[in-house]
Parts: structure tokens; C-alpha cells; sequence
């Protein structure tokens, strides 16, 4: 059935290109040839386009520019696929001068700086969701990336075969560029295996915009942590409340020296909110030559601490901090 399904979806999908092609073939008085031929007619209009940049902006550009053509953006064949000037703007005056302008005037469109002034990030990001518009796009307005004057082409390399973002293995060199905290806490004892290549921050966040925090791509942070610690999820019996409430609670997610990815140590870190003696008025540890009461008070003499401050401190009981179905108590049981 799944076989099939595909089958029939990619039958679609030709004949779909196939009718566009007609179309655009008809769009621009071009004869129906057919859908083979009409390719040939689409790749070669487009080339004829394209050529009114690339006659000068050839393989001697210090940047590369004819390397789009091994990307997705220059399957000219395609007729969803933009040409130069549906990114760059028809750039009339770039291209027949300008006589108010001293030298060649500037495209409509500048991505980079360079000889001419790069043109605004919400310009420049307009361009690129033209076509990339919806689906993961959808909340790019307002967005933090889009409100710090982010766009597109700040992570993007639209002309290079190889998009770095587009990559687990190098998506991280793009996001340290401004994400300098991150980078630093990854590189601590403990981590997710983002520097081994199995995890990348866009496992995570939503670059281009969420309705979570912090661009997550759920819309709380244990939503997040789920897609992969499912076993974390419950519902238990007893439940741990810091957990259902946020996972960073308790863990550091861009990495810690404390294992597994935690804020400070057990029994400290349980103390942040567990302060106080443990079921008792009694202190943690025993006592050394009892008690004595006077007018200063009850003066106490501890010698070595308890299991509740040794080793594994509070999970020497406390197995299941997560959440438990143990009858017994509390996380108490495996």
C-alpha cells in the first residue's frame, strides 16, 4: 500500500510539473512541445535570463556565483525555480546604468555587504519567503531571529552547493556564530552529543520562529524533551512537580559538569527546594555526645554525614526522580 501510495504521488507530481511547464510555456508565447520539450524550453528561457547577470558575474567573481547552478535554486529545468532577478530584482539600472549614479548603480537587491550597501534584513527576508512561505516559516514575523534583524541569507548560503545549516555536522558552526553561551556550554563534561553529529540545534529550536519558548519547537520545554526522553513522560503515580513543570529545573540542556547534564549536585541541587531536615528535626548526620540545652541553645556535634548527603545523596532512595508507580512512596523504586 505504502508502495503504491508513492507511485501514485509521484504520477501526480510529474503531471503536475508537466502542466505547469504548459502553462508557463503558453505565459510566455512559447509552443506546447510537450512535457520533455517544454523542460528544455523552461531550462533554456531561464538561462537566457539568467545570462543578463551572469554575463558579468561569471566564475572570475571572488565569491562564488555560477555554483548556485548545483544547488536546488538552479535546477532551471524546474519552473518553480527562481532566476537572478526573482531574488535579486530586476536591477534595470544595475544592468543599463544609471545617469544620476556615479559608477553602476546597485542591484534592487543587495544580500551582502560588499561594494554596494546590503539592503534591510525584513527586504531581504521578503525575497526568500516568496517562495518559502508556511509550514515551518509560519511564525517568522515577530519572531526573535526577525525581531534582532536576522534574515534569510544571515545563516543561509544560497549560492554554495553545501548549505552549512542545512547539515547536523555543521549547523552548529552557524549558530555559535552569534550563540557564543551555547557553544561554550557544550563543550562541558557533560553534553548532548551535538559535537559528535547526532544532535543538532534545530532538533530543538525553531530557527525561523515557534510559538514556544525560546523557538522550541514544541510550546514547552518538556514538550521538547520528549520527542526524545519519551521514557520521561509518565503519567506516574507520583509525580515530581519541578519536572511536569520544566526540564531546566533541574538539567543545563546546552551542557554542565555535572552528570547528567545537571545544574549542581545531588544533595544541592534537591536542597534548592527541598530545604530543611528530611522528615525529622533532627539534622542530617549523627550526633556526637548528644545534646545539650542551655541558655544559647540546642548545640549539636555531627560526625560523618548520613546516606541522605553521601554518594548519590537523596537518589540513594530517591531512584526514580522523574516519577514513579511505586506503591511505596515517592521515586522511591526502580
Amino acid at each position: 500500500m505504502t508502495t503504491l501510495r508513492k507511485l501514485l504521488t509521484t504520477c501526480l507530481l510529474l503531471v503536475g510539473m508537466g502542466a505547469a511547464a504548459t502553462a508557463w510555456a503558453a505565459d510566455n508565447n512559447l509552443p506546447n512541445l510537450g512535457q520533455e520539450n517544454n523542460k528544455t524550453v523552461v531550462a533554456k528561457a531561464a538561462l537566457k535570463k539568467d545570462a543578463v547577470c551572469t554575463g558579468c558575474h561569471d566564475e572570475s567573481e571572488t565569491a562564488p556565483v555560477l555554483s548556485l547552478y548545483q544547488t536546488k535554486h538552479g535546477v532551471r529545468g524546474d519552473v518553480r525555480t527562481p532566476t537572478c532577478q526573482s531574488c535579486h530584482g530586476e536591477s534595470d539600472k544595475h544592468v543599463k546604468g544609471d545617469p544620476k549614479v556615479k559608477g553602476r548603480a546597485a542591484p534592487d537587491v543587495v544580500f551582502k555587504k560588499g561594494v554596494y550597501a546590503q539592503t534591510g534584513d525584513k527586504e531581504r527576508s521578503e525575497q526568500c519567503l516568496t517562495c518559502h512561505k508556511g509550514t515551518k516559516r509560519s511564525n517568522w514575523d515577530g519572531a526573535q531571529h526577525q525581531n534582532n534583524g536576522v534574515a534569510c541569507n544571515s545563516c543561509h548560503q544560497v549560492h554554495k552547493p553545501a548549505d552549512k545549516v542545512l547539515s547536523k555536522k555543521t549547523q552548529t558552526e552557524v549558530c555559535y556564530t552569534c550563540h557564543k553561551d551555547q557553544r561554550a556550554d557544550s563543550k562541558k563534561l557533560s553534553h548532548h552529543p551535538i559535537e559528535e553529529g547526532k544532535v543538532a540545534c534545530s532538533d530543538c529550536h525553531n530557527p525561523h520562529g515557534s510559538t514556544g519558548p525560546k523557538q522550541l519547537k514544541k510550546n514547552t520545554v518538556t514538550e521538547t524533551c520528549y520527542q526524545c526522553h519519551a521514557e520521561k513522560r509518565g503519567p506516574f503515580l507520583w509525580e515530581h512537580q519541578p519536572v511536569t513543570e520544566d526540564c531546566t529545573n533541574c538539567h543545563s540542556p546546552h551542557g554542565s559538569n555535572v552528570a547528567p547534564l545537571l545544574k549542581s549536585r545531588a544533595p544541592f541541587l534537591c536542597q534548592e527546594c527541598h530545604d530543611g531536615p528530611h522528615n525529622s528535626k533532627a539534622p542530617y548526620g549523627p550526633l556526637v555526645g548528644g545534646i545539650q540545652n542551655g541558655l544559647t541553645g540546642t548545640t549539636t556535634a555531627p560526625a560523618n554525614p548520613n546516606s541522605s548527603a553521601t554518594a548519590r545523596a537523596c537518589q540513594n532512595c530517591h531512584v526514580m526522580v522523574h516519577g514513579s508507580n511505586s506503591p511505596a512512596g515517592a521515586y522511591l523504586h526502580r
